[in-house]
């Protein structure tokens, strides 16, 4: 037995343990009491551990809740500490509004939404309103019907697809198996199947646990090509079709770098590698598994233009895009540029904020590597725009998106939808103890030890996947309703409010520059910004031209 496990089961194992050494004293029986101990003291003693021990025997019954099935009776002093008076919490432990990364407020609302519970607040907002940087959003004086939020979706295919998706407004982004746990792709899989959104693989490939409940999938193809790669890690066209044609498989992403690590490659140790990791992603057990900070099938903007429209062949005409952090901005303008000599466009295009990151990195990566999210949409957004080339590429976001306000955020800004992997974490029990990367995760969400994730139940949490998708949703359609709107894709800058100053608010039609159809074909372009990358990108390399 590890050490981790005697960690978890120790005080339970005492409780049981003193109770069945100390009954037959209790009960009665001719024998010496040990350590000198009265009967008294002996009898209530055992009165506790016997209670503690019906309370550890309850925890490991139980389903709901992954800390006390995992940590039995120590893990109720988790509930203890959150049923304390909140002004005491703010001011002993930790305050609403701290983020660490994600505040007691936005997790407790995941919570409350996830198990259908009321997530209202009383008393006022606890944010400072004039504080630089407030971001609200106006309302109509003659509010709209709230629409059904079922109808929130975005048709995701362009003229070259001929099996194009209807997917929802808000959806799961990417988590690989084997950094999350084999329960918890269940759950989030089984939940994407209850609501009818999709549920991003990640990198890691196909597992079996991502078809059991048959929920919708973007499959995430990364530089390693798990899942359709040759022995040597290249790109296997005929494994990649056999995937790609299930019809659990509705679009595929070309992973070119993450918000938490862009530029950054990876390795999973031989020893971390389990006969059904190595099933899933198509690579050798005894050996490292190295993930390649670059793609080995192109190396132009052109290059990644043709293995996209090959992708569409192999894939039957599915959609196929690709994600990014946006990195130096004159590479996706060379994208752009691609795409206008080759004639060849992505179907989407998911950006990735730098403020995402569900797995491990280097510290600075994770703080000073990549472009926020909003900066990086408006950039992508424009530069489509004035290239004419919007029209058929739609626009996903991920990057620290939890509530509806979020998700009215980044659709005023020129998004299509939006995916969430730290909301759904939650939805599922996540509790941010941030160890994901120590395989010790408590609740059993991001760890490969069959143990911790047995604490993780998939029919209730599936539920609760589902509940917090259709409760957000529900959120949003009640906020468009109060802004006089009647769906999503009728967002626009002008409904968004950002305080500049303590006396001055500004709508982002007024703050940021959005580009005119066209705008940036017609010679001189009217903003330097956008004139200097055009200038510098080339189609055929991602290196800049010289200034």
């Amino acid at each position: 037995m590890s050490l981790s496990l005697l960690y978890r089961y120790a005080v339970f194992a005492f409780c049981v343990l003193f109770t069945l050494v100390t009954l037959p004293f209790v009960l009665g029986y001719p024998l010496d009491l040990p350590f000198g101990a009265t009967l008294p003291r002996l009898w209530m003693m055992n009165l506790v551990t016997a209670i503690l021990s019906v309370v550890g025997i309850f925890d490991l019954l139980q389903k709901r809740h992954a800390v006390r099935r995992n940590y039995p009776v120590i893990g109720n002093i988790r509930y203890l500490v959150e049923s304390i008076r909140p002004e005491i919490r703010q001011y002993l432990l930790e305050g609403d509004r701290e983020a660490l990364p994600f505040s007691r407020a936005q997790r407790s609302m995941v919570y409350a939404r996830a198990k259908k519970e009321n997530s209202d607040k009383a008393f006022g907002t606890l944010l400072d309103v004039y504080e630089h940087g407030y971001e609200f959003m106006t309302h109509a004086m003659v509010p709209a019907k709230p629409s059904d939020p079922g109808t929130f979706r975005v048709r995701i295919g362009g003229p070259e697809c001929s099996q194009p998706y209807e997917a929802s407004v808000f959806n799961i982004s990417a988590m690989s198996f084997g950094s999350l746990s084999a329960n918890a792709i269940r759950a989030l899989n089984k939940g994407a199947k209850l609501g009818g959104f999709y549920h991003d693989t990640g990198e890691g490939s196909i597992s079996p646990y991502h078809l059991e409940s048959g929920g919708d999938l973007v499959w995430e193809i990364g530089s390693g090509y798990f899942g359709c790669r040759t022995a040597d890690g290249h790109f296997n066209p005929e494994r990649f079709a056999e995937q790609a044609r299930r019809s659990e498989v509705k679009m595929i992403e070309i992973k070119l770098s993450q918000g938490a690590k862009p530029g950054h490659g990876g390795i999973l140790p031989k020893h971390k590698i389990s006969k059904e990791i190595s099933e899933t992603r198509g690579i050798p057990m005894g050996q490292d598994c190295i993930s390649p900070s670059s793609h080995s099938s192109f190396n132009t903007p052109v290059g990644l233009l043709q293995f996209i429209a090959r992708l569409r062949e192999l894939s039957g005409g599915k959609p196929v895009g690709f994600k990014l952090c946006i990195g130096h901005p004159w590479e996706f303008t060379a994208i752009a540029k691609a795409m206008l000599e080759t004639g060849i466009t992505p179907d989407f295009i998911v950006i990735d904020g730098k403020e995402g990151g569900t797995g491990a990195a280097p510290s600075e990566f994770s703080d000073h590597l990549g472009v926020p999210l909003r900066e990086a949409l408006l950039f992508v957004h424009n530069t489509l725009v004035g290239l004419n080339l919007r029209e058929h590429i739609r626009l996903g976001v991920s990057g620290k998106i939890i509530s509806a306000f979020d998700i009215i955020s980044v659709l005023a800004m020129g998004a299509d939808w939006c995916n969430s992997a730290r909301g759904f974490m939650f939805a599922i029990g996540c509790i941010q103890s941030q160890s994901c990367h120590t395989n010790q995760c408590p609740t059993g969400v991001a760890t490969q030890d069959p143990i911790r994730q047995r604490a993780l139940v998939v029919e209730d949490k599936g539920e609760r996947v589902y509940n917090f998708h259709r409760n957000t949703l529900h959120a949003l359609a009640e906020m468009l309703s109060a802004a006089g709107l009647e769906h999503p894709a009728q967002l626009a800058p002008h409904h968004l409010v950002r305080r500049i100053s303590d006396t001055e608010v500004r709508n982002y039609a007024q703050v940021h520059v959005f580009l005119k159809p066209g705008e940036m074909l017609g010679g001189k372009i009217q903003y330097e910004f956008y004139q200097r990358m055009w200038d510098m990108a080339r189609a055929d390399s991602f290196a800049a031209n010289p200034e």
